[in-house]
């Protein structure tokens, strides 16, 4: 586990760096809350009148004033939006970075196999992004308990867990594209990370273009449907889970085959 632990090292501080903020963001979100629901009636209102935006974001099925309704729309979309960008930056940035350094040849003279690279530096990501989750659903609970509010425990572990799955299907496509680049690729990364993002808000506009969710993680990490359904979509969700398994086989293969100069 040498190389786990020197990834790790490495990445100690974009990882606070993204930790921190995107827990920031949460905390200051959450203590606004008591604020926000004294203005619901107002809110509600002005949401309800905004149209076609009202859908896109899920807000026509979700109540401001509640907290749930609220931590999934703002909150979630702090975490599904940083979430996804966190996990593309270092799916994409992990393997190529070793090319792009000139660092892959000296680390192919140790007696380590191209297999245990990956696997290493993939099981890096995955705790990476881990560590993440675990910081932000923390500070969300420690937060409401701060300002004197009950979350909906189930609905609130659901939405975290759609979350994992889409950063964790995510950093796996954005991994098998590493293993492919020779140079740095984190552009590619994040703008797929943000086409995927409003893949899911043009399913959300037309009935025509509901397929569309089955193509992006955001379509089973909708906090309006597992807020209001008590569940995460299990046929996207088990789309997802083929891809993110399919991301992470393409790049043992490629990574296996690759010329590495």
């Amino acid at each position: 586990m040498t190389l786990l632990k020197f990834e790790l090292k490495r990445s100690r501080i974009s990882l606070a760096v993204w930790t921190a903020a995107i827990a920031s963001l949460l905390l200051i979100c959450l203590i606004i809350f008591p604020d926000m629901k004294g203005q619901v009636n107002e809110l509600n209102a002005a949401f309800s009148s905004m149209g076609s935006f009202t859908e896109a974001f899920g807000m026509d099925r979700l109540n401001f004033g509640e907290l749930m309704g609220f931590y999934g729309l703002e909150c979630g979309n702090i975490l599904g939006i940083g979430g996804a960008f966190f996990a593309a930056y270092i799916g994409v940035s992990s393997l190529a970075g070793e090319e792009k350094n000139r660092t892959a040849e000296y680390l192919l003279t140790h007696p380590v196999s191209r297999t245990r690279i990956v696997a290493e530096k993939l099981l890096g990501i995955f705790c990476q992004i881990l560590i993440l989750n675990a910081v932000s659903m923390l500070t969300s609970i420690v937060v409401v308990q701060g300002i004197g509010e009950e979350l909906q425990m189930k609905e609130f572990l659901l939405l975290h867990a759609a979350y994992l799955l889409l950063q964790a299907e995510i950093a796996a496509v954005c991994f098998a594209i590493s293993a492919v680049l020779r140079k740095s690729g984190i552009g590619a990364g994040l703008g797929l990370a943000a086409i995927l993002y409003f893949l899911n808000i043009i399913a959300n506009l037309t009935e025509d273009a509901k397929w569309l969710k089955y193509i992006t993680p955001f379509g089973y990490a909708e906090a309006a449907d597992i807020i209001t359904e008590s569940s995460i979509d299990p046929a996207m969700a088990a789309v997802g889970a083929c891809v993110t398994i399919a991301g992470i086989a393409a790049a043992f293969f490629i990574y296996e085959r690759k010329d590495i100069y």
